[in-house]
């Protein structure tokens, strides 16, 4: 790797990434039910019918997973709360062994000389709150206000940035109405409904947060690059409403206190009543935003019903999930989202990494993943040349784990793991990065 540490500002923050449904291992230390149990032994759904029980092991090897993150030279370790495992129930009786296990996390997490960045909701639903229509109920903002302060009074005295949802588009859209992620829905109202709860519970979480005492609340926001897939009117008015769904609705109302016209236009009907009046909850201000990004996509107008567009195969090399490789959409993004939105803000790539085998038979040779990431960090460099105020960067992820609906088949990990041994191997990517970050 070319870049280093000394190629950004002084202070700037590097990091590695993990969320807790895909490395701790679900079955362990009296966590509850969730809806991505149930959605994974639904037929069909996970390859194999995978699911989060074992994962990495991460709950009885999380010493070892955050000595991997010292010996990387990382600043900080971005990491998610289970709510289940916290509330297995989703409210009322806490769970002992949870508030144990993140107190231990976090504790391990400062002596190893690193900030804790903690995100509320990586999502793994309580089954019992899926029962009560989930993400659909506007009654679900009350129950993750009410999570987020039972987990931060435990460990808010020593968290370093708390977020409340990790990637909203993923929670509502491509569960709800693409039916891809827990749980599982094709559902246009259902779809509409959850994204506006899921944002009216962020604002209600800062809001709780911050009347707690917890500062340095952010939000993390995934962007995906729509580019039309032929120079037609058409395919640029489907690119311009895909853009809406996926990047603009949610920064939108966070930060501009509106949705985008072209995704409302078909969405508003869906909408529940009264939802005109939650942008002032939705809006409360913020300490920092956060941005995870991917891909692009290529999208061309389709029949049928609203939205009526679809993704067509675009020509750039691909990852294992077939994404393509476009670092310049992460560039776009930052500066689009300090222009458009955030404004002065700090701003902190939250995700960033690919999906790789390796090479010859050796998942640990990786120097696809080594030149994805500093293709990447140099679109943030050039960003903060143009003056955006990026303030870090965090890689996805630190370990190989269980990918949601691709099961254990793909790898994002910097740290290779054996998952009939759990034995952690270091990759090619992960030594050119700790080399990259190491100080003088």
């Amino acid at each position: 790797m070319k870049l280093a540490r000394g190629d950004f500002p002084e202070g700037f923050l590097f990091g590695a990434a993990t969320s807790s449904y895909q490395i701790e291992g679900h079955a362990f230390g009296g966590a509850g039910r969730t809806h991505w149990d149930d959605f994974a032994a639904t037929p069909g759904n996970v390859v194999r019918a995978e699911n989060g029980a074992r994962a990495c092991e991460h709950y009885h090897r999380w010493a070892e997973d955050l000595d991997l993150m010292a010996a990387a030279n990382f600043d900080a370790y971005r990491f998610s709360l289970s709510w289940a495992r916290i509330l297995p129930e989703g409210r009322g009786t806490a769970n002992p062994e949870g508030l144990d296990f993140y107190d231990r996390l976090v504790d391990g997490i400062c002596a190893r000389g690193l900030k804790p960045m903690a995100q509320l909701y990586h999502w793994e639903l309580p089954s019992a709150l899926a029962d009560r229509g989930g993400w659909r109920n506007r009654d679900i903002a009350g129950w993750f206000a009410d999570f987020a302060e039972r987990i931060m009074a435990r460990i808010g005295d020593r968290v370093w940035a708390v977020a409340p949802i990790n990637e909203p588009w993923c929670v509502a859209w491509l569960s709800h109405f693409l039916g891809l992620h827990a749980p599982g829905l094709r559902d246009i109202r259902a779809a509409a409904r959850a994204m506006h709860h899921v944002l009216l519970a962020h604002g209600t979480a800062v809001g709780a947060l911050r009347a707690a005492g917890i500062g340095n609340i952010g939000g993390v926001f995934n962007f995906e690059y729509a580019a039309p897939a032929d120079a037609s009117a058409g395919a640029g008015a489907a690119a311009d409403l895909y853009d809406a769904i996926y990047n603009r609705w949610f920064v939108s109302a966070v930060f501009n206190g509106a949705y985008p016209e072209p995704a409302l236009k078909g969405l508003e009907p869906h909408l529940p009543a009264g939802w005109q009046d939650d942008f002032a909850t939705i809006g409360a201000p913020l300490d920092w935003v956060g941005a995870n990004y991917y891909t692009r996509k290529l999208i061309a107008p389709d029949t049928g019903p609203w939205p009526a567009l679809r993704e067509v195969p675009g020509p750039l090399p691909k990852t294992d999930m077939g994404w393509e490789i476009f670092p310049e959409g992460l560039g776009h993004f930052l500066v689009r989202l300090a222009r458009d939105h955030s404004g002065p803000l700090p701003i902190y790539v939250t995700e960033n990494g690919m999906a790789s085998a390796g090479q010859g038979g050796d998942p640990a040779q990786d120097p696809e993943r080594t030149a994805y990431l500093e293709a990447h960090l140099e679109e943030v460099r050039r960003a903060i040349a143009a003056g955006v105020p990026v303030a870090g960067y965090v890689v996805w992820s630190l370990l190989d784990n269980y990918e949601w609906a691709a099961g254990y088949d793909k790898r994002f990990g910097l740290v290779h793991v054996d998952f009939e041994t759990m034995e952690r191997r270091p990759k090619a990517s992960y030594r050119a990065l700790a080399r990259a970050l190491s100080r003088p």
